[in-house]
C-alpha cells in the first residue's frame, strides 16, 4: 500500500499539507475525486478525497457537516485544489478535519487532480510488485523448507518469521505440535481446547478468534475430505494479500506432507492388517515372521484387544481417535493415548480390532488420554484384560459380546464379576507345597487342554503333566475339562498372574 508521506514526497510543491497539519505514516486505499455534497456512497474508506470545495456550502455549518460524513466513512486525507471556488483554505475547514482526524492537504490553482491520482497509481504499481516479489521469494524459501526430513517444522517456522508473529501446526493424530517461537508452547492447551470446539461446531473452514487478547487466524489442513490438522496463526501486524497467500502455501505444503506421510502408511497399514490378522487366528509365529521380514519393530509380548464398531464412511484411523472419547464403564480404565498411535489393526465383519500394548495397568491408567478433534457419535467400544498374543483369539467371543451390549458412546470391558468358588480354587492351587499346580493348571486351560502344548510351556514330560492335572483335580475336586469350571478358574489365575 501507498502511504500519504509517500504521495506528497512525490508530488512535492503539487501536494502540501495544510497549516497545522502534520503527516503520518497513514496508508491510503485510493484516490477519489468528487463535487457532490455527500460522496460517501462512493467511497470505502481509507481513500484521499480531492475536490475544489464546491460541496463545503461556504458556511462552517454546511462544512462541518460536509467533514462529518467524511469521517464516519473512515476517510483519511481531505486535498483541496485552491482556484476557482477557493483562494485558500478556510480555517472552519482546517478545524473541523482537525477534530475529524482527517488530513487536511492543499493542491495549489493550476495543478490537475490527475496529476495526484497518476502519482498514487505509479507508486501503488511498484509497491504491489515489491510485495508480490516479497510474498513469491517468502513462497519459494517456504517450499524448499518443505522438503527437508522437518519439513512441517521447518514451514511453520519460516511462516511466523514472515509474519512477524507465531505459528502453530496442531496434526490431528498423536504426532507433537510444531509451533514457532518457543514461547508458542504455553498457548497449545487453550489451541487445543479451541480447535476442538470448533471442529465439533463443524468449523471445517478459516476461523478466527481471540486467544489472550490477540487475533488468531485458524485453517483446517485436508486432504480429499479429512482432516489431518489444523494450522493456527497469531500475525504479528494487519494481514495484508500477500500474507495470505503465503498463509494458504503453507496450508498447501502442509497438505502435500500429509498426503505423502498417507501414501506412505498405506502400504505399512496394509502388512500391519495381516500381521493383526494372523494374531487374531492364533497364528502368532506366522506373525512375527511377517513382522520381521517386512522390517517392523518386535511385536508386544502382552497386549489389550480392543474392540470397536465400525460404522460405514469412517477411516480406521479415525475411529481409533473418536475412541478416545468413549466413557468407559465402572471397572474400565479409560482408553491411554498411545491407543491412536496402534497400527495393528484388522477390521473383520464390521468390527475393527486394535491390539493395543500393555506396559502394566499403572503405566496404562497414568497414559494421558486427550479427547482429539475425531467424533463418531454412533461408535461404542469394548476392551480386553491384558493377554498374550497366543491368547488373543480366546478372549474374543467374549468381546464381542460385551460390544454388542455397549451402547453408544460407551466403552465395555470384559472382566466378569468375582467368582467366590474359582477365587477358592485358586487359592488352594497356589497354597500346595510339593509342586506347582497353579503355575500347572494355568498353562493347561490356556493350551485348552492340549498335553502336548501345555508340557512344552512348562517344560515337563507329558507324564508329569498329567500326574499334576491329576493332583489339581483331586484336590478341588472338579473336572477341569469342565467349561463352568475352566473358564472362571482361568480367569481368576490369569489375574493373579498379572
Amino acid at each position: 500500500m501507498v502511504s500519504l508521506s509517500e504521495l506528497c514526497a512525490v508530488l512535492g510543491p503539487h501536494l502540501v499539507p495544510v497549516s497545522g497539519h502534520s503527516l503520518r505514516g497513514r496508508q491510503l486505499t485510493g484516490v477519489h475525486v468528487s463535487e457532490l455534497e455527500d460522496p460517501t456512497p462512493y467511497l470505502d474508506g481509507g481513500e484521499l478525497l480531492l475536490t475544489t470545495g464546491m460541496p463545503l456550502g461556504g458556511s462552517p455549518a454546511t462544512t462541518a457537516r460536509y467533514v462529518d460524513r467524511l469521517r464516519a466513512k473512515g476517510l483519511h486525507a481531505l486535498g483541496i485544489g485552491l482556484g476557482p471556488w477557493l483562494a485558500e483554505v478556510p480555517d472552519y475547514l482546517s478545524q473541523a478535519c482537525d477534530e475529524a482526524g482527517i488530513h487536511l492537504l492543499a493542491v495549489p490553482d493550476g495543478v490537475p487532480f490527475q496529476n495526484v491520482s497518476r502519482a498514487f497509481w505509479s507508486l501503488s504499481a511498484r509497491s504491489g510488485q515489491a510485495e508480490l516479489l516479497g510474498s513469491l521469494g517468502t513462497q519459494t524459501s517456504l517450499a524448499q523448507a518443505a522438503m527437508r526430513p522437518d519439513g512441517a517444522a521447518a514451514v511453520v517456522r519460516g511462516l511466523a518469521q514472515a509474519l512477524g508473529g507465531w505459528a502453530v501446526f496442531l496434526p490431528s493424530g498423536t504426532e507433537p505440535a510444531r509451533y514457532w517461537p518457543e514461547s508458542t508452547g504455553a498457548l497449545l492447551e487453550p489451541l487445543r481446547e479451541e480447535t476442538i470446539r470448533l471442529n465439533r461446531a463443524g468449523t471445517h473452514s478459516a476461523a478466527t478468534f481471540e486467544l489472550h487478547g490477540q487475533p488468531v487466524v485458524e485453517y483446517p489442513i485436508a486432504v480429499n475430505g479429512r482432516i489431518h490438522g489444523f494450522l493456527a496463526v497469531g500475525p504479528g501486524r494487519k494481514l495484508a494479500a500477500p500474507d495470505r497467500q503465503v498463509i494458504m502455501t503453507v496450508c498447501t505444503l502442509l497438505a502435500l506432507k500429509a498426503r505423502q506421510r498417507e501414501a506412505a502408511s498405506g502400504a505399512a497399514a496394509v502388512l500391519q492388517s495381516a500381521v493383526a490378522k494372523l494374531i487374531l487366528h492364533g497364528l502368532t509365529e506366522a506373525a512375527r515372521i511377517l513382522a520381521e521380514d517386512a522390517g517392523h519393530s518386535e511385536l508386544p509380548r502382552r497386549v489389550r484387544v480392543l474392540a470397536l464398531s465400525a460404522p460405514g464412511g469412517h477411516a480406521a484411523e479415525q475411529l481409533v481417535r473418536a475412541a478416545l472419547s468413549l466413557e468407559p464403564a465402572p471397572g474400565v480404565e479409560p482408553l491411554p493415548a498411545q491407543s491412536t498411535s496402534c497400527t495393528l489393526r484388522h477390521e473383520r465383519d464390521r468390527v475393527l480390532y486394535v491390539l493395543v500394548p500393555d506396559n502394566g495397568q499403572e503405566a496404562w491408567a497414568a497414559a494421558e488420554s486427550v479427547p482429539l478433534p475425531a467424533e463418531v457419535p454412533e461408535l461404542s467400544g469394548a476392551v480386553s484384560e491384558p493377554v498374550t498374543l497366543g491368547e488373543v483369539p480366546g478372549v474374543l467371543p467374549g468381546l464381542r459380546r460385551a460390544l454388542g451390549q455397549a451402547a453408544a458412546g460407551a466403552l465395555a470391558g470384559t472382566a466378569g464379576p468375582a467368582h467366590p468358588a474359582a477365587q477358592a480354587w485358586a487359592t488352594a492351587l497356589a497354597e500346595y507345597p510339593r509342586t506347582d499346580l497353579a503355575g500347572t493348571v494355568r498353562e493347561y486351560l490356556r493350551h485348552r487342554g492340549h498335553w502336548e502344548n501345555a508340557s512344552r510351556a512348562l517344560g515337563v514330560h507329558r507324564n508329569s503333566l498329567r500326574h499334576r492335572i491329576g493332583l489339581a483335580t483331586a484336590l478341588l475336586g472338579v473336572d477341569l475339562d469342565d467349561p463352568d469350571v475352566s473358564a472362571p478358574l482361568w480367569l481368576e489365575l490369569r489375574q493373579r498372574e498379572r
